[in-house]
């Protein structure tokens, strides 16, 4: 047994510590090499994952991972206790019955460097450093609702004590959501977590420690398809929305914009159950505020404002609307979508994610919009396959600021999902496009890294570069054709997707907040995750390929 001691740092020293000790051998973004295709989507036939040669990848838990702790909920880091791992021979998928266990589909990670942190095993030195999620999936509980958990993967541990189940209730006993969206707040010294579930969603916070306290912060911060969640250097939260919208009846592969831009300004960072003010972006043209229509679901999908707002070079000036303030309105939860759009706030197409610019001092914002994952959108040039948006103010407490696009999603660069900055100035953003956008194209999802100094509008603009090509593991490739049988009840997903994209030194002081430094991926500290979501939900971390070389050759 590992045995357990004292950890007597403090945090920020721990931090820096962690810092220090790296050799450096950060991955330049302009070195990597370019992933030339993407992996075809065949029936019936897996596919590895592709990365530039310069970088590798390393299994840090796997859907199967036994969690230290079991429960009645579950005892897999990726798998509900009701079925087996796989069907069983000749089983047959019928509504009602599943063949196979419910995947609890880990989501969004967040690294973080802490001193003192505990696990189920009281005897046992659980390390410093450790990869929080939430889980997008879960098995329906006794509210009609799917029942969610938050996990802690131990990175110092070893295979019995590598994953930790914090919670799946909260402080009253009242079973947790589903998770999509995570990160750390540091003023309050509490992780994050999103449940993207319309007016049944919000954020809720947690204690990063065994037993996680878990609370419903939705009387703050209001009810929403909530999914990216990012905190701003005056402790403000932005929060990215992921609500679908209505098809139209001419339009029948595109969908009206439904997701709103939220940023919360608290009372009180050290303690948000104090409530503060939820805002909501509104983007203006030549025409006015661009805004929701109800029951205009074709009018709006190919209005001239979608189709400016998804054209390179045009700006349009915003300001934050105050929807909710605990000080006037109360603290009861509140519907903030459809507040949104009473007091209109403009409507986008799915937006999932953004964060800030490193040594922008939080005054750029990027975002993306996920589109319609349909290679028949009758909206291509009105945001039908998403898009990068940039926000710019002159401080992330301003009132007004600008939004442009950055880049203009196609059907090869489609269905943005989660973001990180590599370095100053290269983002990554990966796809999230989805089965059907999968076998249209034939071609499953990438993650693409985007120099924020390029044009991409430019005739001679080159291409994104591809990072990383999705493959398909056995499970996946199982469970999309066990669910392409229309009315059989199938629970799962099927292909893979990249979900988790997170690059950090894991600093959780102020002064670590995602975009307060500038990153270098493999020295100082940063560490660069993701989970390949669906099928297994492997976990990975991406290293450099150059510095296990290195490794190996030293021990020749």
């Amino acid at each position: 047994m590992k045995p357990a001691h004292s950890l007597t740092p403090s945090i920020l020293a721990l931090a820096l510590a962690s810092a220090v000790s790296s050799a450096a051998s950060w991955a330049d973004a302009a070195n990597l090499t370019h992933v030339p295709h993407a992996n075809q989507k065949i029936t019936g036939m897996t596919a590895p994952n592709i990365l530039s040669p310069e970088l590798i990848e390393v299994t840090v838990a796997q859907g199967s991972t036994r969690l230290e702790n079991p429960s009645t909920l579950t005892n897999y880091y990726g798998y509900i206790n009701d079925g087996p791992m796989l069907p069983a021979a000749g089983a047959t998928q019928t509504p009602g019955t599943n063949i196979e266990a419910t995947k609890t589909e880990p989501d969004k990670n967040t690294y973080l460097v802490l001193p003192r942190q505990h696990g189920a095993d009281s005897e046992y030195d659980y390390g410093n450093r450790f990869l929080f999620q939430g889980h997008e999936s879960g098995s329906l509980g006794a509210n009609g609702q799917k029942q969610g958990a938050i996990t802690r993967i131990n990175l110092d541990a070893d295979g019995a004590h590598r994953v930790t189940l914090l919670a799946t209730t909260d402080k009253n006993g009242a079973a947790l959501p589903t998770f999509d969206g995570s990160t750390w707040y540091p003023w309050s010294e509490h992780l994050l977590f999103t449940a993207e579930l319309g007016n049944k969603g919000g954020v809720w916070q947690a204690t990063a420690d065994l037993p996680s306290v878990v609370e419903d912060l939705s009387g703050a911060l209001g009810r929403g398809g909530y999914e990216g969640i990012q905190a701003d250097s005056a402790g403000n939260l932005w929060i990215v929305e992921d609500a679908g919208g209505k098809s139209g009846s001419i339009n029948k592969h595109a969908k009206q914009a439904n997701s709103f831009v939220y940023r919360f300004i608290p009372k009180n960072p050290q303690d948000l159950t104090q409530g503060g003010k939820l805002q909501a972006l509104q983007i203006s043209s030549s025409r006015g505020p661009i805004v929701f229509h109800s029951g205009n679901a074709d009018a709006d999908i190919l209005s001239q404002d979608m189709k400016d707002l998804h054209t390179y070079g045009m700006n349009f000036p915003t300001r934050w609307i105050t929807l909710h303030d605990t000080a006037v309105d109360g603290n009861t939860p509140f519907d903030a979508n459809a507040l949104a759009k009473t007091k209109f706030a403009t409507p986008l197409k799915r937006p999932e994610n953004g964060v800030f610019r490193p040594g922008s001092r939080f005054t750029e914002f990027y975002f993306d919009e996920t589109g319609d994952t349909n290679l028949q959108t009758e909206a291509p040039d009105h945001g039908g396959f998403g898009a990068v948006l940039k926000l710019t103010q002159a401080d992330p407490s301003a009132d007004t600021g600008t939004l442009t696009m950055f880049y203009k999603g196609d059907a090869a660069h489609s269905g943005f999902d989660n973001v990180a900055f590599w370095d100053e100035h290269s983002v990554v953003f990966v796809e999230d496009a989805g089965d059907t956008l999968h076998s249209q194209r034939n071609a499953l999802d990438s993650g693409y890294l985007f120099d924020v100094r390029t044009n991409y509008a430019g005739a001679n603009a080159p291409a994104p570069v591809r990072i990383l090509a999705l493959g398909r593991d056995a499970s996946a490739t199982l469970d999309s054709s066990i669910g392409s049988v229309s009315g059989n009840g199938f629970q799962n997903d099927g292909d893979n997707e990249i979900t988790g994209f997170h690059v950090s030194d894991g600093d959780p002081t102020i002064s670590g907040i995602l975009g307060a430094k500038k990153p270098k991926p493999f020295t100082q500290g940063w560490r660069v995750f993701y989970t390949q979501q669906h099928g297994d939900n492997n976990t990975f971390e991406i290293l450099s390929a150059q510095k296990r070389e290195r490794h190996h050759r030293e021990q020749e």
